[in-house]
């Protein structure tokens, strides 16, 4: 079966009524802009039979290898920005909403209203049935992206649509690179072989290995399809404590990544000037739409305790100092001493 009927069964199928509250990739509309072209094949096959085949002609090899089609990067490149735009928002809104029922990280108050919603209704079943579509979710519109764009090249004879996947990932909009995936991930891992055989079914598809030498998170997603995600920080090259990813996709500990924008640390990331830059990618205004990782946050703790426990007892003696020195210096400049 083509891929593009296989999207169509999974976009009209036994999830289309989560489908439905979710934006996805126009597949079939893209398709339908790219076989409306023709321009490109035209221009080729005139040119063909000018030439009779002299590919050393200019202006053969200049139609053969066509970098772009006005007709159709108009419509197609800016429908397929804002797409995977919106499926971006739609995967982390989803995802915040699967941490809400995690009695583990919810607040004091929330944390009451989960436990007063337990009485009435169990979650479990809706939160292992969430975590699977969104897996699926996020999965068959990457490979939707993925396919569209391939198409797009072999119809334009041009690199437009390999291109077009670099400039997401520079604009952070590449699906599979989302930290909000990585969250899902250590989310179901959290509950492997802790609430029953549904939740070990779902944390299947996710594996994490901590050791000295890397620490990996592997996802295995449908099409044999498989993602790695270097769980150590590249500040302090040790497994990431209180772990924060910044809106380039790196992460780091929250304390390195203060230290690397000059904040301290219970002031957080937020607090970064907009010059602020990561410390791998070097691109600036990061800082502001971190995302503070919680689930990973507690795979560590529960992994690694005697770990955790340790770079508990270091971060906050750090913090400690942080805020001494601070209002010390504060002090000073007030009464000149």
């Amino acid at each position: 079966m083509k891929f593009g009927d296989t999207f169509m069964e999974y976009l009209h199928g036994e999830q289309e009524w989560f489908l439905h509250k979710c934006s996805h990739i126009e597949y079939k509309r893209l398709k339908k802009v790219l076989k409306s072209c023709r321009t490109c094949k035209v221009l080729h096959d005139d040119s063909y039979r000018t030439n009779q085949g002299d590919e050393e002609n200019p202006a053969f090899s200049q139609i053969c290898q066509c970098q772009s089609c006005p007709l159709c990067d108009q419509m197609f490149f800016s429908e397929l920005l804002k797409e995977a735009t919106d499926i971006v928002g739609c995967f982390r809104s989803r995802v915040r909403h699967l941490q809400h029922l995690d009695p583990y990280v919810a607040s004091g108050i929330q944390r009451c209203v989960l436990g007063l919603r337990q009485c009435f209704k169990n979650d479990q079943q809706s939160m292992v049935q969430e975590g699977r579509m969104l897996i699926e979710y996020i999965t068959m519109n990457a490979i939707a992206i993925h396919k569209i764009l391939k198409k797009y090249d072999k119809v334009h004879s041009s690199v437009n649509g390999k291109n077009f996947k670099s400039k997401l990932r520079a604009e952070h909009i590449e699906l599979l690179q989302s930290p909000w995936l990585m969250e899902l991930g250590a989310f179901c891992l959290n509950f492997n072989g802790s609430d029953g055989e549904e939740f070990s079914q779902l944390s299947g598809r996710f594996s994490c290995d901590f050791n000295v030498a890397q620490s990996v998170m592997t996802l295995m997603l449908p099409n044999s399809i498989k993602k790695e995600y270097d769980l150590t920080c590249a500040i302090c090259l040790e497994i990431v404590f209180n772990p924060y990813a910044l809106s380039c996709g790196h992460l780091f500990c929250k304390s390195c990544a203060c230290s690397a924008a000059s904040v301290l640390i219970l002031d957080g990331l937020k607090a970064a000037g907009p010059d602020s830059k990561c410390p791998i990618c070097r691109e600036a205004g990061v800082y502001a739409k971190s995302v503070h990782m919680v689930e990973l946050h507690r795979l560590v703790r529960t992994r690694c305790k005697k770990y955790w426990e340790e770079r508990q007892a270091v971060e906050r003696a750090k913090a400690l100092k942080q805020n001494k020195e601070f209002w010390d210096a504060q002090t000073k400049s007030m009464i000149g001493y």
